[in-house]
């Protein structure tokens, strides 16, 4: 019996850029994903971005250390000899695979996602016509679409679908002016339940987060600005511990000792977000032994009601750990009320703290029910395969 070849699919990402537990473990979930679903994965990077942080002095060879990081990254996951790194930024030399290699990759591929949107199109991207565009962070582009940006236009034109975490889309509370010539479908973002099942014990005592504090960017429409960084709304709840018994920790960047100082008065645990983002165990290690998330979204999110959800906080109820986060149009489409809390006021977040902690169990379940049914691999990427025709 001739056995068919597995359909490729190629997934263009930025982990070295962005080289923290998070992005890693973003980006995994679709290629482990798409892989258990039968399909022969590959990873690509050809963004075009130097990786800085990876580098120590100016002198380093970046691209050496960029393939580096992401054969370290593969082998780990059992997918040795599946990715390479076109050093566009340099000297377009390949790695991992050869350029001839890569290109018949592109070319036999029943798939390519551009994953964040962080890759600007090559010809050999889209000349199968199989390139799509997979949105994680909405708002800013489709503003830019709205103003008739060129270089926006032409960046989204190679595409031929359009995928988007912004939940909220084409709902009637949805302020997010969405263009007609590239239709958005909202799609949330996808998590491999048992990595993160098996790592289950007892609740922890502490709701936590992970993420920055100052974050620089800002987008303006109809005369209003949008503002990109989550300090900006972590500061109007700045009083919650103080609120209740409850103990609460941010891991986090980009913070001064005066926000440590600041937070730290009100109640709040600090940690430096990289004592458990440097490497992926420590990043699995401190959502599953949390209590629980709680988080804020960014101002674009929550004023234009966009329904963006974190790909972070799946992983949270993934572990059977509650979320409570800001609300951005995503309970339009989510269940919430048990194991996932949308808020908007300090007495929404007040109220769903004292229900998880009244019957923690029930919420624990109903959280890693609301991972399965909505995020889990087996439901996402099989619309999106869908929606594809792939």
């Amino acid at each position: 019996m001739n056995v068919l070849p597995k359909k490729k699919i190629v997934l263009l990402g930025m982990m070295t850029k962005i080289p923290v537990a998070g992005a890693v473990w973003g980006t995994m979930q679709y290629l482990i994903g798409f892989q258990r679903l039968g399909y022969d994965v590959y990873y690509v990077e050809a963004h075009g971005r130097t990786p800085s942080m990876l580098m120590q002095h100016e002198t380093d060879d970046s691209s050496a250390l960029a393939a580096a990081y992401i054969e370290k990254v593969m082998r780990r996951f059992d997918l040795g000899g599946q990715w390479a790194f076109h050093a566009l930024h340099d000297d377009g030399r390949c790695y991992g695979m050869t350029e001839g290699q890569l290109k018949e990759l592109y070319r036999s591929a029943a798939l390519i996602i551009n994953y964040h949107g962080a890759t600007v199109p090559l010809p050999e991207h889209s000349a199968t016509g199989r390139l799509i565009y997979l949105e994680t962070d909405p708002v800013e582009l489709e503003i830019e679409l709205y103003d008739n940006d060129p270089k926006a236009i032409a960046f989204l034109e190679p595409h031929v679908a359009f995928f988007t975490w912004g939940l909220n889309y084409g709902r009637p509370d949805c302020k997010v002016p969405l263009p007609e010539r590239f239709p958005f479908r909202p799609m949330p973002p996808a998590v491999v339940m048992d990595m993160w099942e098996p790592y289950r014990d007892g609740p922890g005592e502490r709701f936590t987060t992970i993420g920055n504090w100052h974050q620089s960017g800002q987008v303006r429409y109809q005369g209003e600005i949008y503002t990109w960084s989550k300090h900006h709304e972590f500061l109007k709840y700045l009083d919650l511990p103080r609120r209740t018994r409850q103990p609460f920790e941010l891991a986090l960047s980009g913070y001064e000792e005066a926000d440590r100082t600041l937070l730290e008065k009100n109640g709040w645990k600090i940690r430096p977000a990289l004592e458990v983002s440097q490497d992926l165990e420590p990043y699995r290690r401190y959502i599953t032994h949390s209590r629980g998330e709680f988080t804020v979204a960014k101002d674009q999110n929550v004023r234009l009601r966009s329904g963006w959800f974190s790909e972070r906080s799946a992983q949270y109820l993934a572990a059977g750990r509650p979320v409570i986060t800001q609300e951005t149009g995503f309970s339009n489409v989510l269940p919430t009320g048990q194991g996932l809390f949308g808020f908007s006021t300090m007495e929404e977040i007040l109220s769903a703290v004292e229900s998880i902690n009244a019957d923690y169990e029930r919420h624990s379940r109903k959280a890693a029910e609301v991972a399965r049914q909505w995020f889990g691999y087996e439901v996402v990427l099989k619309q999106l395969l869908e929606a594809t025709g792939t």
